[in-house]
């Protein structure tokens, strides 16, 4: 990689990371972004409201457009990374890595802006992966397009640096957000039975998690986020109660699946104690499918760097919205080491490492 180009990506990090914006308020770092393209390269950049693309055209035109993305918000984690370019905002860091993957792919910009391609690629850089809605709004993009492949990247602490892990088919678990509302009837504490409390209906469905999550072909996981019965005030008993769950599964299907068996639970104890019950979601990520022939194109890329190849042997249980677009054509999602003295990931001392930045600019020019 031109090392002036790595010098303007490594500043640019560290311009993001000190300036953080949680999902969907990414209004600086998108202004940033557009400006620090068009100071560096002559790529058509095409602003769409909450995020942007650019592209570089072939004049070739010999294949098919090729699309790399990158997020660029933030997390609600504070930043005491103890960095100089530590986070400005406080509350809000990127504790997530998305100052890196979007930096990597401003470096894979200003390359190709010097060295040019056989095909036209269009660089998307995208906002709001965290909710799990940016890829949403930004995946019609491929079809109007006619994007034949997509890829991106994302950290992986737990992996050695030098080595990129990729797996064909499930690479990252599908996830949704689940509120359950109970709602019943206010009594006095010493005569609950003249009332309708939520706690038993809310204990029943938390005790059934276990059970309900079992006998699956792939993972499937709920997870107790919240809970709130009534508020603390010891002469009540409460008429109201909040449960909110993380699901997730290797196969969308059988998260589903889950769902259904929680709602079903959940109306059975309604009734049983009299109550009303309703349904929320939120945060809903699909899982990454990774095509076969873009998972090994991802292999040679890395081979090609002089980068060791480590098989993930079953997907990523955190889930990431790049599954939005594997739904509209092939691709592939992958992680690059960057070894055990990485904090973990959205943690307080979370910092993405500089060095990873060549390695990812470099296996995205192979994949052009």
């Amino acid at each position: 990689m031109n090392k002036k180009n790595l010098e303007l990506i490594t500043a640019l990090r560290h311009e993001l990371h000190a300036h953080p914006e949680l999902s969907g308020q990414e209004h600086w770092t998108r202004q940033h972004l557009m400006k620090f393209l068009r100071e560096h390269t002559a790529l058509m950049i095409v602003d769409c409201g909450n995020w942007f693309y650019a592209v570089c055209k072939s004049p070739a035109g010999e294949k098919k457009p090729v699309a790399f993305r990158a997020d660029f918000d933030a997390v609600p984690v504070e930043d005491q990374s103890g960095k100089p370019y530590a986070s400005k905002n406080p509350g809000v860091g990127h504790m997530c890595g998305h100052d890196g993957h979007t930096s990597a792919l401003a470096g894979l910009a200003l390359e190709l802006d010097q060295t040019g391609s056989q095909r036209d690629v269009y660089l998307i850089f995208q906002h709001a992966e965290e909710t799990g809605q940016g890829a949403l709004e930004c995946a019609g993009l491929l079809d109007e397009i006619d994007i034949e492949e997509i890829f991106a990247f994302h950290t992986a602490p737990h992996i050695p640096q030098g080595f990129v892990l990729v797996r064909d088919g499930s690479g990252n678990c599908a996830s949704k957000g689940m509120i359950l509302r109970f709602e019943g009837a206010i009594a006095h504490a010493s005569r609950p039975e003249d009332g309708r409390n939520p706690a038993p209906a809310i204990a029943a469905v938390i005790a059934a998690i276990p059970s309900l999550s079992a006998g699956y072909q792939g993972i499937v996981m709920c997870t107790v986020i919240h809970v709130r019965i009534g508020s603390p005030a010891f002469g009540t008993s409460p008429g109201e109660g909040v449960l909110m769950l993380t699901i997730r599964g290797e196969y969308e299907a059988e998260m589903d699946v889950l769902q259904a068996d929680i709602e079903a639970l959940a109306r059975e104890e309604a009734f049983r104690h009299g109550l009303k019950c309703a349904f929320e979601y939120c945060d809903v990520f699909p899982e990454i499918v990774n095509h076969p022939a873009s998972a090994q194109k991802v292999r040679e890329a890395a081979l090609k760097q002089g980068l060791k190849i480590y098989e993930q042997d079953s997907p990523t249980r955190w889930s990431e919205d790049f599954g939005h677009y594997l739904k509209r054509t092939k691709g592939a999602f992958f992680k690059i080491g960057v070894g055990p003295d990485c904090a973990p990931l959205h943690s307080t001392k979370y910092d993405f490492p500089d060095s990873i930045l060549e390695t990812a600019v470099e296996v995205f020019k192979s994949l052009v």
